[in-house]
């Protein structure tokens, strides 16, 4: 098969075949009883595809040469989802602990609903929870030192979405799933909502310039997404959606289009030029960092001072 053609699927395939075709797949093999360890496979397959979608239809062909992250991004990967299977592990002890009957107060998640309802219900609500506190995030100096690991990334590639320091990961977790938890959401949902998540986040930060045509404003993902990891000051502080793009605008925070075009060096913090690259410094960074103060951590040499992305606003700090 000639390149183009190659480039053709992939531009028109990419987007159906993880979103619609993984995350189905994941359904499927949920709501028949299968082993939630056939899960794991399809994960696989989604970093697998993205790799594979980036060389042959990248956005920039400079995030598909190594930045020396690799590695730190997979114990990121091993992290990111150990965490949120410890979560989903816990929901049993969570429904003993607050004694979660259905039709009580804590107990009033729909089980009644199909499964299909039940995981779109908890979409919108995540979806919701993940841009509200993303949206904070970026306002408040002492979480965005933390939410900073993320975008530390000087390139946009599907292996760096899941980076995240453990503690925001908490944050989120203990903000955005936890009450859903609390109110009597089943196993079987929490897990599939777990990897429709994980599936975005590969989606939304893959190197792969994937057509979308109407959907283009509405989905969190390709270039709306890329506007929101520049190292622009705070022109960076827009499109905070997981998902969708609804709760930016009632926020007031979606921009469709970049003022000026976004190359492949645009990606980062200002002040954090030369972001350390071992998961070891990510632990500790947020410790070391002060917002609009050049980092100088133990990788990094003295950097010249720039105006600092995404700095918190001064009343908050």
């Amino acid at each position: 098969m000639q390149p183009g053609h190659w480039q053709t699927i992939v531009r028109y395939g990419y987007f159906p075949f993880m979103v619609i075709g993984l995350n189905g797949a994941a359904f499927f093999i949920v709501a028949n009883g299968h082993s939630y360890a056939w899960l794991a496979p399809l994960l696989a397959l989604a970093f697998a595809t993205s790799h594979i979608a980036e060389r042959a239809l990248p956005f920039h062909e400079e995030w598909n040469h190594s930045h020396g992250d690799e590695q730190t991004n997979i114990w990121h990967t091993i992290v990111y989802e150990g965490t949120s299977l410890t979560g989903i592990l816990m929901i049993p002890f969570i429904a003993w602990l607050f004694s979660i009957k259905p039709g009580g107060l804590i107990g009033i998640w729909p089980r009644e609903w199909p499964l299909l309802a039940q995981l779109v219900l908890a979409l919108v609500i995540a979806d919701f929870m993940f841009t509200f506190i993303h949206w904070l995030s970026h306002r408040y100096a002492t979480l965005w030192k933390l939410h900073a690991v993320h975008h530390g990334v000087s390139r946009l590639y599907g292996f760096n979405g899941l980076v995240r320091h453990p503690l925001h990961q908490a944050l989120d977790m203990a903000l955005g799933t936890a009450p859903m938890a609390i109110c009597g959401m089943p196993v079987e949902v929490a897990t599939l909502l777990g990897f429709v998540i994980s599936v975005q986040l590969i989606v939304q930060h893959s190197n792969v310039d994937a057509a979308l045509g109407p959907l283009r404003n509405h989905l969190s993902i390709g270039k709306i997404h890329h506007l929101h990891h520049v190292n622009w000051g705070k022109e960076g502080d827009v499109n905070f959606g997981l998902f969708l793009t609804v709760w930016d605008r009632m926020f007031g925070t979606f921009q469709p289009e970049p003022p000026r075009p976004i190359t492949a060096n645009d990606m980062g913090i200002d002040d954090v030029p030369q972001f350390p690259k071992s998961y070891r410094e990510h632990l500790a960074f947020p410790f070391r960092y002060t917002p609009g103060t050049p980092y100088v951590g133990p990788a990094s040499a003295q950097p010249e001072h720039h105006e600092p992305a995404h700095r918190p606003m001064p009343t908050t700090r």
